[in-house]
């Protein structure tokens, strides 16, 4: 059996308040995984979510299975670095795949994720919207010029050699996520853009996929001001420290 076919690709959803999101996103997940014929898991961390949404978990481990779809939650919403960390030591694939569970993050996208680090053999694989045919759809001018503004000055302080750093939709080899999110010191927004900073600094290779970024249907966004803050402050202290 060649090391393709044993692969097996982990993927972490972490989740507050998203029972509406959760069974299209899983769904969408289960079918595109089964057409590609790559075998995988789908790990739902719950931050304790007052709507339910642990509940709508387990329903959906009632339909597609236990070893498909598997729940490890946690008491209280204790940040998405901590999710990972979380995540991972549940986790029984050699690849980890993060993204968003609110539908912003198009499973469509995973084979060609998939393939890309097949071709180049790259320890990461990173969704752009900011290169070839990448884009984002549903955002307000408010919204993009935030966006594209911390992508901007991120490449002129940090010069990362990616050209989305914000952004959340990737396929780490195992051991390179367990590597990078232990030497991350970020929380929020900014422990997206720090994992990728400290891949260039270790010496890891990554490559890029154009992904079509769509805004969330159901929910709040959960971007503010303080969000906004606390990144320019982690952006300031990585330009320091790196």
């Amino acid at each position: 059996m060649s090391q393709a076919n044993k692969d097996k690709y982990s993927v972490l959803l972490p989740t507050y308040n998203e029972r509406e999101n959760l069974p299209l996103i899983v769904w969408l997940l289960v079918k595109y995984f089964g057409e590609s014929g790559y075998d995988y898991e789908i790990i739902v961390i719950d931050d304790g979510s007052p709507d339910g949404t642990l509940q709508v978990a387990q329903q959906l481990q009632g339909i597609y299975g236990a070893h498909r779809v598997l729940l490890r939650p946690r008491e209280k919403k204790l940040g998405l670095g901590t999710a990972y960390i979380h995540g991972i030591k549940h986790a029984t694939g050699n690849f980890i795949i993060i993204m968003d569970a609110d539908l912003s993050h198009h499973p469509k996208f995973i084979p060609e994720f998939i393939q890309k680090q097949k071709e180049g053999g790259f320890d990461v694989v990173s969704g752009t919207r900011y290169s070839g045919n990448g884009g984002v759809y549903g955002w307000d001018l408010r919204r993009k010029l935030i966006s594209r503004g911390a992508n901007f000055l991120t490449q002129v302080l940090l010069r990362p050699g990616a050209s989305d750093l914000t952004g959340s939709f990737r396929l780490y080899k195992k051991e390179v996520l367990e590597q990078l999110v232990d030497r991350c010191v970020s929380k929020g927004y900014v422990f997206q853009m720090e994992m990728i900073v400290r891949a260039r600094q270790l010496g890891y290779s990554i490559g890029e996929v154009p992904i079509s970024f769509v805004d969330r249907v159901y929910g709040e966004s959960k971007l503010g001001g303080n969000e906004i803050v606390s990144f320019l402050k982690g952006l300031l202290t990585l330009f320091a420290t790196t």
